[in-house]
């Protein structure tokens, strides 16, 4: 069985793969963005990070697009 946890992704509860990376999140949710700045319980996250940055339950993650409008 697949373990799946809960954690809050742009302010929305979501249910996830249990030791998944920032990496698998933002292709999950299709964060294309590629000045993307991303947020893990409030703390910025480097790109260099995503793949090694593992989501427990309950964290919180922001992806935050700087190129939004125009």
């Amino acid at each position: 069985m697949n373990k799946e946890i809960t954690v809050i992704v742009n302010g929305f509860t979501e249910k996830i793969p249990a030791s998944v990376s920032i990496s698998f999140l933002i292709a999950h949710f299709k964060e294309g963005d590629t000045d993307l700045i991303v947020e893990h319980n409030g703390q910025f996250v480097y790109p260099h990070e995503y793949e090694s940055r593992i989501v427990s339950e309950g964290d919180r993650i922001e992806f935050i697009n700087p190129n939004f409008g125009g």
